[in-house]
């Protein structure tokens, strides 16, 4: 599922290919991922020269070259979704669900499973309303806000920093490796935590999600959990022991009880 370092990398495939151009022409192939009237739509956004988009955890927002910054396209990728760059003229690939025309190439909205989808955003209030509810990006987040959301209740690490109203934009993958790296236990209550701990699982949430965000996704390095979370006999690429694996908050966990003991 597609996690800050993907949105982030999508991003960038945007801010390199659309900002400043014009969209000649709208194209809405599926409209199951349109979340607004297909037609209107495509109206809105022909014709409107795109500005510099910016990130909000999982979601992406792409405002117009307006005084207001309206229309505005927000997305939000689901499972499978993403923005790919086609230059010049390229066939439709089966799962393209929108596509962007313009004159040096075309933005493709490329997603299989279709679980979310694109936004239309004519006024602040209609984003406000789609995101109103999600806690800072995580890739911003100071430390004293992280532990200020993380304890308002006392509640188990992982399922914690997943919930998208405390700290936006972290999935699965993002927080396996982020507290293997701090040595926390995913089901460690956030109410037992130390200052250092604190410390420790801040700095390590921003050095995941740097050098995630540089490759636009989480990667399978040796060095890295995630390189060894599917291996049948996984072991720590810290201290060989066997990796371990649960569901904690419903979600598949992988963890090292050596180095993150309970």
């Amino acid at each position: 599922m597609p996690e800050l370092p993907d949105v982030e990398g999508f991003r960038r495939v945007v801010a390199d290919h659309v900002t400043g151009s014009r969209a000649r022409s709208v194209r809405v192939l599926d409209t199951g991922v349109v979340h607004t009237s297909p037609a209107d739509f495509a109206r809105a956004l022909e014709g409107q020269v795109f500005a510099e988009p910016s990130r909000c955890g999982k979601w992406l927002r792409v405002p117009t070259r307006n005084r207001s910054g309206y229309p505005q396209l927000l997305a939000h990728f689901g499972m499978t979704g993403a923005f790919v760059w086609s230059p010049g003229e390229e066939a439709d690939h089966r799962h393209d669900r929108v596509v962007f025309e313009f004159r040096e190439g075309s933005l493709r909205y490329r997603d299989m499973r279709k679980l979310t989808g694109l936004w239309l955003a004519t006024e602040r209030s209609e984003v406000a309303e789609l995101l109103g509810d999600l806690g800072p990006d995580a890739a911003g987040v100071s430390r004293r806000d992280l532990r200020a959301k993380l304890t308002r209740t006392a509640r188990r690490i992982k399922p914690a920093l997943m919930d998208q109203t405390v700290v936006a934009g972290l999935g699965n993958l993002c927080v396996d490796e982020i507290l293997w790296r701090a040595r926390l236990a995913p089901t460690v209550s956030t109410a037992e935590l130390d200052t250092a701990q604190w410390a420790r699982l801040h700095a390590r949430l921003g050095s995941v999600l740097r050098s995630s965000s540089r490759v636009g996704h989480v990667p399978d390095r040796p060095s890295w959990l995630t390189g060894h979370r599917d291996e049948s006999d996984g072991r720590c690429p810290r201290c060989s022991a066997h990796l371990q694996r649960s569901k904690v908050g419903g979600r598949s966990t992988v963890w090292c009880p050596h180095c993150q003991p309970s």
